[in-house]
């Protein structure tokens, strides 16, 4: 099965079979044992290509093994696509996308996606722009942004999807001089789709992972305990003194979560506003740096 989208068919005109996608070469961007991304160039235009080829059964036991949901197909991507643009958020445009085989150790499969032009990861981007002169566009851009992360996050599990990566290098924001950074035209992409899970209702631990890796990826940008509150009230979209009367224990798992995450990653503990961690108290046994007011 090969599906390649209208305007595309010339240029890909000679690849008939999945095989003939897999071959095709370009700047390597990612690669593992059973899978790569790689950028190329066809008719004057750039393309990503994820290829996956086969996990084998030793690999898929391992996963399961640790409790780990193996990923052996490139369905796995265009589907979460193709589910995003249902909810409305932007993220990559598919191509084309194809797959052979039943064996679920040995299936090979792909997902073609256009290049996203002038964006750069929040990642990337936040720490320079955070560094700007400009106090007052700082702040309102800022507050912008930090409501369409969370307002990503409740679009995303509202609708049954988990993103398993959420983190700050996952979203990308449009630099385009069309869009610019215009505070009512604010586009942010959600892009590495390829572990996403999607029912029809997100399980608590799932939702706490991805809010947790915004956290844990944003914990060295300076974030005033405003600015976290503030998430919080557009991630459910609730007043504050709700959100403490009676999801307090969610909150609490996050920020244990994206303690640990950031202990693992850096070695050392956070700097978090010590109103956030009064307010929600760590599980025991995971110290925190309060210091900063």
């Amino acid at each position: 099965m090969i599906y390649i989208r209208e305007d595309l068919k010339l240029l890909f005109s000679r690849e008939h079979r999945v095989a003939d996608f897999l071959k095709i070469d370009g700047e390597v961007f990612k690669a593992f044992p059973s899978r790569r991304t790689l950028k190329f160039q066809r008719g004057g235009r750039t393309f990503f290509i994820k290829s996956h080829w086969g996990f084998g059964w030793k690999g898929i036991a391992r996963k399961l093994l640790s409790f780990r949901v193996p990923v052996i197909s490139a369905k796995t991507e265009w589907r979460a696509i193709r589910a995003l643009e249902s909810i409305g958020l932007k993220t990559m445009r598919i191509a084309a996308y194809g797959e052979e085989g039943i064996n679920p150790a040995t299936r090979k499969s792909f997902v073609v996606t256009d290049a996203l032009h002038d964006t750069q990861s929040l990642e990337k981007w936040a720490p320079k722009f955070l560094a700007a002169e400009d106090f007052d566009e700082r702040i309102k851009l800022k507050r912008a942004i930090i409501r369409k992360i969370a307002e990503i996050g409740r679009r995303l599990h509202t609708n049954g999807i988990n993103h398993r990566d959420f983190y700050l290098c996952h979203l990308l924001l449009d630099l385009s001089e069309e869009t610019g950074l215009s505070l009512d035209n604010l586009t942010l992409y959600v892009i590495d789709l390829h572990r996403m899970q999607i029912r029809k209702r997100v399980p608590q631990r799932w939702a706490v992972k991805d809010i947790a890796g915004v956290f844990f990826s944003s914990m060295d940008l300076g974030l005033t305990s405003t600015d976290l509150f503030r998430f919080m009230q557009h991630y459910r979209n609730e007043s504050l003194g709700n959100i403490m009367r009676s999801d307090r224990a969610f909150w609490s798992k996050v920020l244990t979560r994206a303690v640990r995450l950031y202990r693992q990653q850096h070695g050392t503990t956070p700097k978090l506003p010590a109103i956030i961690s009064r307010q929600l108290k760590l599980a025991p046994g995971e110290p925190v740096d309060a210091s900063r007011a």
